[in-house]
């Protein structure tokens, strides 16, 4: 298949990972963190877990927490900025006192888990601990980890609000307060939460915020929570996509949607991918349709109950399941590093949208694959997206049937080959009994479609293993 034809916007893209572009940096600057700088104990922990180096976010962000400057960062999602506020943080929290020194606050579950998980992971042999704070589950576990000793908290707003009004949290020695996904935090959902919240903190703290997007309206509210010397700094613009991120769309009318997602899951293969609905229904539907066509599949949405939802989550993470369809909401929080390809079933109404969709792939440097499904009305938004954000779209000639058969023959038959080098010599001598069967098989229609249910399986199968 030629990877065609025309291009929407032409423009050269930046990776903002290894070189990010018109940085904004706070008129007191600081110089950059290098991870030469860490302590002997973390720079060692770090080197256990695969860090050769600290990225942009990182080397910019840890100067200012560690001199307890407020900062508003902006910064791509997948960059790297829970290493930024984690790293300093075990290095001014004090291990021998078993009270909250610092407080994190998100908007999601999964972003508080993701959040904890990875400072047990860089905190181990400190002495440090952190526990997360969240609602739909039960209290008590929670309550005991407060009462034992905490360093730091990881929490959504609700459910530490539940807690402090119950007398379990202790706040008075906190001296760091971070918001992730900032913008989130200071939506109309949480901003009266974030108040109350802010009222129950000593009031000489530092307060960093981090966002993937910063508009004026969050530069405003962050004001009431950070003192009046907070800086701005930026390694993100609108402008900036990776350039190992490609992006793809396919010409369709909206009834043909569902044939051609699984059209471009069969072409595609994806070791991991996650698609987007506009709306709930979609992705019910979306998800019966792929399970039906035998994909290895699972569906997040507001419907979807709490404890279902975790099930759903550990099982992409952990690749049990290689296909995540899900709204932009449910998807919120989630930080998957090894998602391939991302597949835009509807267009967004919202440009930026799509930027935080296909930034689902590609992170921290990997390559990917951001498709999108449009509809002829749709396509005048995605050229609008592509002018806005300096996309360049791969518009890609309709897959057929003739075309899929041959890559799936191709496909299985470099399978079936590889497979043959691990054929002992005595099994050889066992299969000759099969070879009667099989010429015979081979002669009818109704055996050739058990042999052809075989293959398939077999196909799918070994995709899963690739």
């Amino acid at each position: 298949m030629s990877e065609n034809t025309e291009n929407v916007q032409a423009q050269e893209p930046v990776n903002p990972f290894l070189t990010p572009i018109n940085i904004i940096e706070p008129a007191h600057k600081l110089p950059d963190y290098s991870f030469e700088q860490l302590p002997e104990n973390l720079k060692a922990t770090l080197t256990k877990h695969g860090w050769t180096d600290l990225m942009p976010v990182q080397r910019k962000t840890i100067p200012y927490m560690l001199a307890a400057r407020d900062l508003l960062i902006q910064s791509k999602t997948g960059s790297g900025k829970t290493g930024a506020f984690v790293l300093p943080l075990l290095q001014v929290i004090e291990p021998s006192h078993p009270y909250p020194q610092a407080l994190i606050l998100v908007p999601t579950r999964e972003l508080a888990i993701q959040v904890h998980e990875e400072i047990e992971k860089l905190a181990e042999g400190t002495g440090i601990k952190s526990t997360a704070i969240f609602g739909g589950v039960s209290y008590e576990p929670q309550v005991k980890a407060l009462k034992s000793g905490v360093h730091i908290i990881v929490a959504t707003p609700g459910r530490l609000i539940d807690h402090a009004q119950k007398g379990n949290a202790d706040f008075l020695s906190v001296r760091d307060l971070i918001m992730d996904e900032a913008d989130e935090m200071l939506s109309m959902g949480f901003y009266p939460d974030m108040q109350r919240i802010r009222k129950m903190l000593p009031k000489a703290i530092a307060c960093t915020m981090f966002s993937a997007t910063i508009p004026q309206t969050v530069k405003s509210l962050a004001r009431e929570f950070q003192r009046p010397s907070a800086e701005f700094l930026s390694l993100s613009y609108d402008k900036v996509i990776a350039n190992n991120l490609e992006h793809r769309y396919y010409m369709c009318d909206v009834m043909e949607k569902d044939s051609l997602a699984v059209k471009i899951l069969e072409w595609e293969m994806p070791d991991s991918c996650m698609i987007f609905c506009n709306m709930k229904r979609d992705v019910s539907y979306l998800e019966q349709v792929l399970l039906n066509n035998g994909f290895n599949v699972a569906a997040l949405s507001g419907d979807v109950p709490q404890k279902q939802r975790e099930k759903t989550l550990d099982d992409f993470r952990s690749k049990k399941v290689n296909i995540l369809i899900c709204t932009d909401v449910a998807a919120r929080g989630i930080d998957v590093s090894h998602v391939t390809h991302v597949l835009v079933y509807d267009h967004p109404e919202d440009h930026e949208v799509y930027v935080h969709r296909s930034g689902r792939t590609a992170r921290a440097g990997k390559s990917g694959v951001a498709i999108s499904l449009i509809t002829a009305v749709e396509e005048i938004e995605l050229k609008k997206t592509a002018a806005d954000f300096g996309i360049n779209f791969k518009k890609m000639e309709p897959l057929t049937e003739e075309m899929l058969g041959a890559r799936v023959r191709e496909r299985l038959s470099d399978a079936l080959n590889r497979e043959k080098q691990n054929i002992k010599p005595l099994e050889r001598n066992r299969f000759g009994r099969y070879y009667p069967l099989i010429e015979e098989m081979s002669k009818d229609e109704d055996q050739k479609q058990i042999l052809a249910h075989l293959l398939d399986e077999y196909y799918r199968k070994a995709g899963k293993r690739s």
